[in-house]
């Protein structure tokens, strides 16, 4: 295709034309994410609660343990298949109580089927929801983040303790 008809087409067209970018969808995503963010900052006003000047490095700690626990589980653990199942594959088995799974469908299926599947992708929604849980309902927030935070520790030490056990 030459330059002035890659000017000619539609915003989107033309971005990606041997793979398939569902980028309205992603549009639709990233305004979900900004539309949640902005229903919270009306939310954090309208309650007269202010945000914190800073969090706290254990908080940090905390939530970011917890974040990558929660983001895992929801992208990869088996018994949330049935979460992912409406928008992605099976392709096979992963790491100890994993699977791997690609998104399908097209337009938006697809793109909440990319989201779902990407512990790294998850980590923006869960990690914001973590930081707003924070301000709204911190002891709550911070059992929930403490709970899988050991979770992950748990898994840590599963996987080394698997490991010596393999080297003997």
């Amino acid at each position: 295709m030459s330059d002035t008809t890659l000017e000619e087409l539609p915003p989107f067209a033309g971005h990606s034309p041997d793979q398939e970018r569902p980028l309205g969808g992603y549009v639709l995503l990233m305004g979900s994410f900004l539309t949640l963010c902005g229903g919270f900052s009306v939310w954090l006003h309208r309650s007269g609660k202010e945000l914190p000047e800073r969090v706290e490095s254990r908080d940090l700690a905390l939530i970011a343990t917890a974040t990558f626990k929660a983001s895992r589980i929801l992208a990869r653990d088996r018994v949330t298949s049935a979460i992912r199942a409406p928008f992605s594959r099976f392709q096979g088995d992963a790491g100890p109580g994993e699977v791997d799974e690609a998104a399908r469908g097209r337009g938006v299926r697809r793109v909440l089927g990319e989201l779902l599947v990407c512990p790294y992708c998850l980590d923006v929604w869960t990690a914001s929801a973590f930081l707003a849980g924070l301000v709204a309902a911190p002891a709550e927030t911070r059992w929930v983040a403490s709970a899988l935070s050991v979770v992950a520790a748990a898994d840590a030490l599963q996987i080394a303790y698997a490991r010596a056990e393999a080297a003997l």
